[in-house]
C-alpha cells in the first residue's frame, strides 16, 4: 500500500514517520491497548485520552468504525 503521513496530532500516537494505512492501523491499536482505551462494557467503543480526542474531533466515545472515518481526516 501506499504510505501516508500522519498530521501533527496523529503522530503524537503513531508517529510522524510515513506508513502504509495497514501499519497505522496497527500502531494506533497498540496505543489503545496500551492505555487501556477499549471500553471494558461495550469492546466496540474506544474512550479517547487527550491525544486520541484531537484525532477524534473532540469526541470522548468513538466506534472502532467511526474510529476509522475520523482518522482518515489526519492524514495529509
Amino acid at each position: 500500500m501506499k504510505p501516508v503521513t500522519p498530521n501533527a496530532h496523529l503522530a503524537k500516537v503513531v508517529g510522524a514517520a510515513p506508513l502504509p494505512r495497514t501499519e497505522l492501523t496497527k500502531k494506533l491499536w497498540v496505543y489503545i491497548k496500551k492505555n487501556g482505551l477499549q471500553d471494558k462494557k461495550v469492546k466496540t467503543q474506544i474512550n479517547a485520552d487527550d491525544n486520541l480526542k484531537v484525532v477524534f474531533g473532540g469526541k470522548s466515545k468513538v466506534s472502532m468504525f467511526e474510529m476509522t472515518k475520523l482518522v482518515s481526516k489526519n492524514l495529509q
